[in-house]
């Protein structure tokens, strides 16, 4: 277990108590398997998140693309991506916490990130969505459950780092799913 003290460089564990911390919100016992499985304290989890916060609200702080990189170090792949008229680039990150997953920051060439949540790592099949019961949390990921069951309609979420999608199951029934850092959450 390592300890992680003001001073202590804040990398990959880090950010994933960072990403933990927002998910405990609705999934409070899959982040303490996860905090435990990373072999950290709740102490630790909420520094992380202390720490996180002041670098994201610092005047004198990196922009986001810059801060992702400090923090993950260099993407695994960086791929070039076109959404409608416009061209960016997603940059991806593994994360030991959810291996077939990666964190993926979409920028515009000056750097600007436009978004930042888990996806589906290019290489791995994503879940079997056909029912409702399918959607458990931690599952899938925002686009694997619009494409599942579409029409979805992307809402507003609750807070930054959270979406919402208004699906329609195979029944015909609307629910709306909630995401957070891109990760299925809950279904109301």
């Amino acid at each position: 277990m390592s300890g992680m003290t003001p001073a202590a460089p804040f990398g990959p564990r880090e950010f994933q108590l960072v990403l933990l911390r927002r998910m405990a919100d609705h999934q409070p016992d899959l982040v303490e398997d996860a905090r435990h499985e990373l072999g950290a304290s709740l102490a630790e989890l909420r520094e992380a998140n202390r720490r996180w916060q002041a670098m994201v609200r610092s005047p004198r702080g990196r922009g986001a693309l810059a801060r992702y990189r400090s923090v993950l170090g260099e993407p695994e792949r960086v791929e070039s991506r076109k959404i409608g008229d416009l061209e960016c680039d997603a940059l991806l990150w593994p994360l030991p916490l959810w291996p077939t997953l990666r964190f993926e920051v979409l920028a515009s060439g000056k750097g600007a990130v436009w978004n930042e949540w888990l996806v589906r790592a290019p290489e791995e099949a994503g879940p079997l969505l056909r029912a409702e019961d399918d959607l458990k949390p931690w599952s899938c990921t925002v686009d694997e459950a619009a494409r599942a069951f579409p029409p979805a309609t992307p809402m507003e979420g609750s807070a930054p780092t959270r979406w919402q999608l208004r699906l329609t199951l195979p029944t015909g029934e609307s629910r709306v799913a909630e995401f957070t850092w891109g990760l299925l959450q809950r279904l109301r």
